[in-house]
């Protein structure tokens, strides 16, 4: 490439232009605002661990602990946690190397892979995260009548709304900041009960006579039947709890690669909080469904039956059968910021990810436009609308159609981290064939170039069975097939569609020609020398930073 395209390259950058790697625009106009880098590393590794920490972990793992059992949500959740962990890490690399403002996944597979990937992922994320935004503010409203609310269900939605949308429309160090301490706090409960689950383990419950231990692991024990008996059932329902532990993952990933666009010094911070999501990550997920396969038996009927709130959790039922009293409360309260929690961050998502489609030309350049404070308040603005959806769940007749619209996104996890681990492949072989060397790449891990290639596969394998369930005598339902398996030729349609408007470019960039070098130097000079600390404050703050 020549001096004069990287300049004009890096120029259109600046004005959060991406240029595909084989057309480089020759052309200059004035600055325009764009997204600003208000978020320091410790609400960047917050966003991605706390804000994927929901609803599904804390009341979805009850109806998973009912379906398998303890050792099968142990080992769904660890499987998971492992294939997950591979497309983090791949993620991480592509997006350390070159994190631009407007640095989705979409925005890298538009880059390495094809326009056309890049628009499909886009669009993908927009409407997925977008539909689960109503469904957390749903899941918030719900989660109040645990305390018999007089208050109408859709008084408590539109306030809601309210104020997720309102964290979206300020500068991103605010939102930033309250996810934070939104995500601390769900967090301090997690050590909680994993803390309370060791007193437990041990006999320290008031209605506790000995030691607990493995009690329910014993009876009713390990591992359930599901559909069939026998051991024909418990593999059925092995698979039907993997595929059900994939859904507290969903977009955490992806979540952390979106605020490295808005990060300060990514390609020092990203691969700082990368690294320490390792730990946190077994930590909180595999720690968790562990306590509750030791608290809560598989069997008890308030797992499924239990009612709204916190009454269906698991930690819960093990609180009660133990003879806790009063937390109960709490820990619905903790529930509940962790659904208003989430609703921010998919909406933070979703616009982000409208925004990035408009800046690489994949959506009208309306989109793009930022206030001063580097806000997207156009892509902000129409993710939003998606959040009207929630009051379909104000009408019995409604709700129906709302859970199709949640269903729809079930796929859309599987399908994402398959093309996220296409884009990273395409990435490296780039790399590869042009010579880049190794210290340029700010982040590596040793489960690359292996673990794309595992997830792949194992994501592949998820997204096919995903509906499994329905081909069994007697319970296929045209409904339940629909939601389950919509999803794979809606984004098929969408990147065939693409394919077909644009069937002059190529179908995947050649390695030799994907662009690695334009706006790098753009990123090199934003980035910042990390600041001087003592080694005990180092210490101290290092979990959080």
């Amino acid at each position: 490439m020549s001096h004069e395209a990287l300049d004009n390259a890096n120029t259109l950058h600046e004005k959060s232009y991406i240029p595909s790697s084989h057309d480089l625009v020759n052309e200059t106009a004035p600055m325009e605002a764009t997204t600003k880098r208000g978020l320091k590393t410790r609400h960047a590794q917050m966003i991605a661990l706390g804000g994927s920490i929901g609803t599904g972990l804390f009341l979805g793992s009850g109806a998973t602990l009912a379906r398998g059992g303890p050792l099968f949500i142990l080992i769904g959740y660890s499987i998971l946690s492992l294939l997950v962990l591979c497309v983090f890490t791949a993620t991480t690399e592509v997006a350390a190397y070159l994190p631009v403002s407007g640095g989705t996944m979409s925005y890298y597979g538009h880059r390495n892979v094809s326009s056309s990937l890049g628009f499909s992922m886009g669009w993908l994320y927009f409407y997925s995260l977008g539909i689960q935004v109503p469904y957390e503010i749903t899941a918030a409203a719900l989660v109040i009548d645990y305390w018999d609310s007089p208050v109408n269900i859709a008084v408590w939605i539109t306030i809601f709304i309210v104020v997720i949308v309102g964290l979206n429309v300020l500068p991103v160090k605010y939102y930033g900041e309250a996810e934070f301490w939104f995500s601390s706090l769900k967090i301090f409960m997690m050590i909680g009960l994993l803390i309370l689950t060791f007193i437990l383990f041990w006999g320290g419950g008031p209605d506790q006579n000995g030691i607990l231990g493995f009690r329910y692991w014993k009876d009713p024990g390990p591992a359930n039947t599901w559909l069939v008996p026998g051991g024909t059932g418990r593999f059925v329902a092995f698979i039907e709890v993997v595929v059900l532990s994939a859904f507290p993952f969903t977009f955490a990933p992806e979540l952390l690669i979106v605020t490295a666009g808005e990060m300060d010094s990514p390609r020092r911070n990203l691969p700082k909080a990368a690294k320490r999501y390792l730990f946190r990550l077994v930590f909180f997920y595999i720690g968790c469904v562990f306590s509750i396969g030791i608290i809560c038996p598989s069997n008890d009927k308030n797992l499924t039956n239990g009612g709204v709130g916190a009454k269906s959790s698991p930690f819960v039922v093990g609180i009660t059968n133990a003879g806790i009293k009063g937390l109960g409360s709490v820990i619905n309260a903790v529930i509940l910021t962790s659904a208003w929690s989430s609703g921010n961050s998919f909406l933070y998502m979703s616009s982000r990810s409208l925004y990035s489609l408009a800046v690489a030309g994949n959506a009208p350049k309306i989109f793009a436009k930022c206030t001063k404070k580097g806000v997207p308040y156009m892509a902000v603005g129409a993710s939003s609308l998606f959040c009207s959806l929630a009051y379909l769940n104000c009408a019995n007749s409604s709700s129906v159609v709302f859970t199709w619209f949640v269903n729809l996104t079930n796929t859309s996890g599987f399908i994402s981290w398959i093309c996220c681990c296409i884009v990273y492949n395409r990435f490296r072989q780039a790399c590869k064939v042009q010579s880049l060397p190794s210290k340029d790449i700010p982040y590596q891990s040793s489960l690359q170039p292996y673990g794309s290639w595992i997830a792949i596969v194992g994501f592949t394998i998820l997204l096919l069975i995903n509906g499994f369930g329905v081909f069994f005598p007697g319970r296929f339902n045209a409904s339940s097939f629909f939601t389950a398996y919509v999803g794979i030729p809606i984004f098929l349609a969408i990147y065939f569609g693409h394919r077909v408007l644009h069937w002059k470019d190529p179908w995947a960039h050649h390695s030799s020609e994907v662009d690695l070098h334009s706006g790098i130097d753009l990123v090199l000079a934003n980035e910042h020398p990390n600041s001087p600390s003592t080694k005990w404050k180092a210490r101290l703050t290092a979990w959080f930073t």
